[in-house]
């Protein structure tokens, strides 16, 4: 039976670097592409990051019945929906599968495939080295918002609390400060050798 590879952490903390290392690396793992009502950023594509939807599409979606997860998050730019459908991209009894989520995802996932399929990687970082990621990812936007950015940074403190993190049974972490480092320590912890390209 497949696993699904859980990266998390605060924003800024390297989850996506982590994330595209794996795949290039492993060439087993399977991916899954979430949705979401947010605007695309620069330098995003429709399918590979998110499928980016409107809210009535989403509607639409929990009508149905497909909607696996939901968050929603009252930003500085309107509400923004983040969810994962049920739309035939994740078969457990295929392959493994890599994913980026949040601590509310990681657990309605748990809940919906059974905690013994998921696996998660917790990453950590410095929030001063965090924050300098994060003002230069967002100098790098069109037109930046600053705003939410602030935002983020601050919600993540109490979404990713230490309290959470014990409940969630989330003990061990990965500091992520060096991502080639990073990588190392991840692939040793999780996948054998065999699975490397």
């Amino acid at each position: 039976m497949g696993k699904i590879y859980c990266i998390m952490g605060k924003s800024a903390s390297g989850k996506d670097t982590l994330y595209k290392n794996l795949l290039q690396e492993i060439n087993s793992l399977g991916t899954y592409v979430m949705y979401t009502t947010r605007p695309m950023r620069a330098g995003e594509t429709e399918g590979v990051e998110y499928h980016f939807i409107t809210d009535e599409e989403l509607s639409g979606y929990e009508k149905a019945g497909k909607v696996i997860e939901k968050r929603q998050y009252n930003t500085m730019r309107g509400l923004w929906t983040y969810c994962t459908i049920d739309d035939g991209q994740i078969d457990l009894s295929e392959k493994d599968y890599l994913s980026l989520e949040t601590l509310e995802s990681y657990k309605a996932l748990s809940s919906f495939f059974g905690s013994e399929k998921l696996v998660p990687i917790y990453l950590e970082l410095d929030d001063g080295e965090r924050l300098q990621r994060a003002l230069d990812r967002e100098r790098l936007q069109k037109v930046p918002h600053y705003e939410e950015m602030c935002r983020r940074f601050l919600a993540d403190s109490e979404d990713f609390s230490e309290e959470k993190l014990l409940e969630a049974g989330i003990y061990k972490r990965f500091d992520s400060s060096d991502a080639d480092k990073l990588l190392r320590k991840v692939k040793e912890e999780f996948f054998e050798n065999d699975f490397i390209q």
